[in-house]
């Protein structure tokens, strides 16, 4: 099964990459299942969106299929991913996963290819750090990992809202990091003068909204405001984008995988109003 509305073609703009990958998973796991659930969440949507006036058939975007992730470890999983981005050449990869650290190997690869990268993380949770669990590479160090490969002044997080305190104190370094979803002017303009990567972990929203989510914390961001910012993306020079952390054995009711379609629509949608320079 394929994504709504997305069609084979030679030369598409956005490509959709399933890393179904949880090996690293420390509380719900289950985010492996997540790109065939969000897959199969998408025949209940629409291709049109009528508040961006434009429709998923004529969007440019294509379903890759999954990555065969399994039995590997999180280094050789992280690899696999990066070798897949930089496989894509200019086309923008969209990655479903799977937990979270499947967005170290897109920006390794990414930043490779464009030296001024930015990332914008829309997450919970800090991910920054140095170890979890015995292990250097993991969905809660993966923003640590990639602070090794950018600048933190190179990082904007909203819907931050649980972590340590050292994770906080390391935060302040960040271009940005707040738990409100508004971005200042500043540093969209900021952002806008890059090429930009958007991860978004859908424990960003709040769990009332996506209870099926390995790791939910109270008090986030709502659907309608996500949203609304995934569909300013358009004016930002987008190279790739992905959204993680969707758990289904956590999501009976189907919600979760629902609105990370909708999500993923609109955000290819927007991305293809716009290709980076």
């Amino acid at each position: 099964m394929t994504f709504l509305g997305t069609r084979a073609q030679a030369r598409p703009r956005v490509v959709i990459v399933g890393a179904p990958y949880d090996a690293t998973s420390s509380f719900r796991s289950g985010s492996r299942h997540a790109p065939a659930a969000i897959r199969w969440a998408s025949q209940s949507i629409e291709t049109y969106s009528p508040v961006l006036r434009a429709d998923l058939e004529e969007a440019g975007a294509a379903d890759g299929g999954d990555l065969d992730l399994e039995r590997l470890t999180p280094e050789e999983a992280v690899d696999r991913v990066a070798d897949r981005v930089a496989g894509l050449g200019d086309t923008r990869p969209f990655l479903i996963g799977g937990e979270h650290t499947i967005t170290l190997g897109a920006v390794r690869s990414l930043a490779a290819r464009y030296p001024d990268l930015a990332v914008l993380q829309v997450d919970a949770h800090t991910d920054l750090r140095d170890t979890y669990e015995g292990r250097q590479v993991c969905h809660a160090t993966v923003m640590r990992r990639i602070l090794e490969v950018l600048r933190p002044d190179a990082v904007a997080a909203i819907g931050i809202r649980a972590g340590t305190a050292e994770e906080f104190t390391m935060a302040d370094s960040l271009r940005w990091c707040s738990r409100e979803p508004a971005i200042p002017a500043e540093v969209w303009s900021w952002l806008a003068g890059r090429h930009v990567y958007v991860t978004i972990d859908i424990d960003a929203i709040d769990p009332a909204e996506a209870p099926g989510t390995g790791n939910p914390e109270p008090e986030g961001v709502s659907a309608r405001d996500l949203l609304g910012l995934v569909r300013r993306l358009g004016d930002l020079p987008v190279v790739g984008c992905d959204l993680v952390e969707v758990s289904p054995p956590y999501d009976p009711s189907g919600r979760t995988a629902v609105l990370a379609a909708v999500l993923i629509r609109e955000c290819l949608l927007a991305l293809g109003v716009r290709r980076p320079a």
